[in-house]
């Protein structure tokens, strides 16, 4: 260790990253304590990582965060994820961010302050690439004066803005590629609660547990959009069609819409959501590219809706993963295999049910001859803990019926997952 050069040992003091490991590292040698001052790009204070932030006072954490920062030069990755734990003063939270600001390209912020900090007032017009933001308050931005030319990377989580600051935030943000919009508390002055944001470059947008009755969102440059735990009345993406991944996980939403143009979409992901069928299809039916599709826990408007299968492998010729899960309401079953056209491409295959019956093995070896070149069979099982003798029975029934279904499929790999 002694030949290594201290940037070199700056640099693995860097991928420690808790400030725990690198306070004890640094006391190793004075080479090391050097490494730590003239050479560590990234800290990090984490509570949930370093429990004996909660054995001292929030006063000594005070301390030992302000020296362990002071002590370094050219900070470049800062992570300050202590929420939970302290209140800590502005004036000294203040010092922090205009100590590293000028290096700094990363950082992670949850704290608590008293007064509130302005993070976006203090870090803007800087060289910030990636900025992390929860459980703060945004307000008044301006756009010209709190600008952010080189950030790529904006995760609002647990944040209170309101919309129109939210849309001026990314106009401030030049070059903005990603957007987490994680929980926010969205101020309005209207009884509607309208989001509208706007943004040329931003090509991955993730929106998480909001409430709104619209969501509009402008964005040229978008490939992925990822929903989850959304109350929604309207969603609405304009763009040019250069969606590539499009996701929505326990959503609802009464009118969705992804724009016209959307021939380049190579994933589509559904689950826990309500779906009317042709509808949706007529949505993603343009989608030449598509190579996954996943339809989980989906419930239909119409109870005697069926997904035709032989429709999926004419529209989606180049598909080779597919994932659907099994349900029978009323003796229907709404994935429909008519037709006698195979799904080619598809080497992937996702099943599973919520409630066995007998009929899952024969649905499975069903689409199993319409699969000749699948390569792996994934099958995903929901099993109660208290079961009844019928459910044993079904249950090894279908075990049964799988072996005897792979001694023909040998070249497939099997894997089960049950929860």
């Amino acid at each position: 260790m002694e030949q290594l050069p201290v940037e070199v040992i700056g640099n693995i003091l860097s991928r420690f990253g808790g400030a725990r490991d690198v306070i004890i590292a640094s006391t190793t040698c004075k080479k090391w304590r050097e490494a730590c001052r003239k050479h560590l790009h990234a800290l990090s204070f984490n509570s949930n990582d370093f429990p004996p932030y909660r054995d001292i006072t929030p006063r000594q954490l005070e301390i030992l965060i302000t020296q362990t920062i002071f002590q370094t030069t050219g900070l470049q990755g800062l992570s300050v994820l202590i929420d939970d734990v302290a209140e800590f003063p502005a004036s000294t939270v203040i010092a922090w961010l205009m100590y590293t600001r000028e290096t700094l390209r990363r950082l992670f912020y949850n704290v608590r302050t008293s007064p509130h900090v302005n993070i976006l007032e203090i870090c803007g017009r800087q060289k910030m690439e990636i900025l992390a933001l929860a459980h703060n308050s945004i307000t008044g931005v301006e756009p010209n004066f709190q600008r952010f030319p080189c950030l790529k990377s904006l995760s609002p989580s647990h944040v209170s803005i309101s919309a129109l600051d939210l849309n001026l935030l990314l106009t401030a943000c030049p070059k903005l590629e990603s957007l987490e919009l994680i929980s926010p508390e969205i101020a309005m002055s209207d009884a509607q609660v309208t989001v509208e944001l706007s943004s040329p470059t931003l090509k991955s947008i993730y929106v998480e547990a909001i409430s709104l009755d619209k969501f509009m969102l402008e964005a040229d440059s978008i490939e992925r959009l990822h929903l989850r735990d959304c109350a929604l009345e309207l969603f609405e993406l304009i763009g040019k069609g250069t969606l590539k991944y499009f996701k929505i996980d326990d959503v609802s939403v009464i009118h969705l819409d992804i724009g016209e143009n959307i021939n380049d979409l190579e994933v589509v992901d559904v689950s826990n959501f309500t779906i009317i069928w042709p509808k949706f299809y007529q949505m993603i039916s343009g989608s030449l590219r598509l190579k996954k599709l996943r339809l989980w826990d989906v419930a239909f408007d119409d109870e005697d809706e069926v997904v035709d299968l032989e429709t999926i492998a004419i529209c989606f010729p180049q598909l080779n993963h597919l994932a659907l899960s099994y349900e029978l309401r009323d003796g229907v079953m709404h994935y429909g295999l008519e037709g006698s056209s195979n799904l080619e491409n598809v080497t992937v295959l996702e099943l599973g049910w919520t409630v066995i019956n007998d009929l899952f093995s024969h649905w499975v070896e069903d689409l199993l001859e319409r699969c000749p070149n699948l390569r792996k069979i994934i099958i995903f099982g929901s099993i109660s803990e208290s079961k009844s003798h019928e459910e044993c029975q079904i249950l090894a029934n279908f075990t049964s019926s799988i072996v005897r279904l792979m001694r023909k499929y040998m070249n497939v790999e099997v894997q089960f997952e049950y929860e």
